[in-house]
């Protein structure tokens, strides 16, 4: 069986870090992959998609160095749904996860940016 999920996009906000007690460190993030197309009227339309993406392993310290809102990435990783109850309701996310050897991603933007992250107005999505 293949569960493999390969996009390229912009992440929306700075990806949000988390450190365990024992040290290993997980990187949450969302990115926007868009389609455009004209419609019947000819005029252009722009469909946006967000993922919500989880990286675990060594990958976690290079996004949290380089990956910033706004910054181009391809990911490769697996699909995952998982569900946990809040407030009696039980709740899902489907999200692509990276981890060690079984994903990847390569950094897109044309060198690493010292600048502030760029406003949501500004993005090329």
């Amino acid at each position: 069986m293949l569960n493999k999920v390969q996009l390229i996009g912009n992440l929306g906000k700075d990806p949000e870090i988390k450190e365990f007690e024992n040290g290993n460190k997980v990187a949450n993030f969302s990115i926007a992959t868009s389609e455009s197309y004209k419609n019947k009227s000819g005029e252009r339309v722009t469909n946006t998609e967000w993922h919500n993406v989880t990286v675990f392993g060594n990958l976690v310290d290079i996004i949290e160095k380089y990956v910033k809102k706004g910054s181009k990435i391809y990911i490769e990783g697996k699909l995952k749904t998982r569900s946990w109850e809040k407030d009696g309701e039980k709740k899902y996310i489907t999200e692509i996860v990276l981890e060690q050897f079984r994903g990847g991603m390569v950094m897109l933007d044309s060198k690493p940016s010292s600048e502030e992250p760029q406003e949501k107005d500004d993005l090329d999505f």
